[in-house]
């Protein structure tokens, strides 16, 4: 009867609604299935991105954690060695180890007579070569007077050679090594002495102007004595500024003005850091230049914001009941902070610090405007000694003309990039074992 009496126009608005509500069901799951799609789509490209990223620098520097060597046969003659037989370490170390040296690699290709040949079988073989002569027989010196087996690092061109960088098929003005050079090679190599063992001195050494002898370890202390100086000074600030912002400072004008200008601190150019601590703490206090000290008090002050910002959302994040109780029992402001909040709120607070330690670890540009530039061969052993840390290292090896350089390059990347990931996993280890949810 109901449908009887209803007009005929309602009767078809109530037939057409259903299908109305059903399409636009349909366009919202379509939307929703879009924009999943979307989200997939965005995680896609950045992993293919990332992982185009790593495969570039892993492809260029594997072959930089392995140095090519050359067996040399050494004649250890007394006369030149040790010529009074006193066993004397300081007389055997004054000797004339690089005509020792290349006296047997001569002796390997007698033919060689012109100069041009002979400063060519001489760049086959490393600068560093004698020095490792020299070692063998201070640590053996029982050797003098025989003939030795003596392992000792090629030269750059010659280890990109032998790894396969340098085509032999190119003409010989193509190519960095001549036609003599892969003949005198191939014969070493065709009689077992060339061997490519582990680059040990990557790890061991500090920064040279021959590829071959380059190596982190500088850079790597540099880097650590810089975030020592870091830690110390931002941490204890940071905390201190975030506790005082977040339970004891008044609601006013003022303290707008502080936290406005600590989130802009937080975004403003490293480089303006680093101009900072070229005018004060350079020109104004006259602090050594290229040392950890001012390395780390600048990068200090660029990751003070972060670590206060990430402090006071850990001191948020502690229920208010926390405090309620503890004032409640008859403890003090300071006690209710100190003793109860502070406690529960660390494991953020290490959190944000480490994630900014990190953060300062990749910085360059403010060390670049304090004189962290300088080409530094020793390994610093104060925080006021001339140091370099690893992105500087990495920003003086990629403009560096040697090819040999690039694989360094890529190695001191693929160094300093395991730092970064071993600090931010031990954030992400931090957080899981000591957050507390409430």
């Amino acid at each position: 009867m109901t449908d009887m009496t209803t007009p005929k126009a309602e009767r078809a608005a109530t037939i057409r609604r259903p299908d109305l509500s059903a399409a636009r069901i349909n366009r919202r799951y379509g939307a929703e299935k879009r924009f999943r799609a979307y989200g997939l789509l965005a995680i896609g490209a950045a992993i293919a991105m990332l992982a185009i990223l790593l495969f570039s620098i892993v492809s260029k520097g594997y072959s930089a954690f392995v140095q090519t060597y050359v067996q040399l046969e050494v004649t250890l003659t007394e006369a030149e060695i040790d010529p009074d037989r006193t066993g004397d370490p300081e007389v055997i170390r004054n000797a004339n180890w690089r005509k020792i040296t290349f006296e047997s690699l001569r002796a390997e290709f007698p033919d060689v007579k012109s100069r041009s040949e002979t400063r060519q079988l001489f760049g086959m073989i490393s600068g560093n070569a004698p020095i490792a002569v020299r070692d063998y027989v201070l640590d053996n010196p029982d050797a003098i007077g025989t003939t030795a087996s003596i392992w000792v690092k090629v030269s750059d061109d010659i280890d990109t050679f032998n790894k396969g960088f340098i085509d032999r098929n190119l003409e010989e003005d193509d190519r960095r090594v001549k036609d003599n050079e892969i003949v005198w090679f191939d014969t070493l190599d065709g009689q077992g002495r060339v061997e490519a063992k582990f680059n040990t001195t990557l790890f061991t050494s500090g920064d040279s102007r021959e590829p071959e002898q380059a190596g982190v370890l500088g850079a790597v202390v540099g880097s650590l004595l810089t975030l020592i100086i870091t830690l110390v000074l931002s941490f204890p600030i940071g905390v201190m500024a975030a506790v005082y912002l977040e339970e004891f400072a008044p609601k006013n004008r003022l303290t707008d003005l502080i936290e406005v200008n600590i989130n802009n601190l937080a975004a403003v150019p490293s480089i303006v850091f680093g101009l900072l601590g070229l005018a004060v703490f350079l020109n104004f206090f006259g602090l050594p230049r290229s040392a950890p000290v001012v390395g780390g008090m600048v990068l200090a002050l660029m990751t003070l914001p972060t670590i206060i910002i990430a402090s006071r959302a850990a001191l948020k994040a502690v229920p208010p009941s926390i405090r309620e109780a503890a004032l409640g029992l008859g403890a003090s402001r300071l006690q209710a902070v100190t003793h109860h909040v502070l406690p529960l709120a660390m494991p953020g607070m290490l959190t944000g610090t480490i994630i900014g330690m990190a953060q300062a670890l990749g910085e360059t540009a403010p060390l670049l405007m304090i004189g962290m530039v300088a080409f530094i061969v020793d390994i610093p052993s104060g925080f006021t000694d001339p140091a370099t840390v690893l992105p500087v290292q990495i920003f003086l090896w990629a403009d560096a003309p040697q090819r040999a350089f690039v694989e360094r390059t890529s190695a001191a990347i693929m160094v300093l990039l395991t730092f970064l990931v071993c600090m931010n996993l031990l954030a992400v280890l931090l957080r899981k074992r000591f957050e507390r949810r409430w």
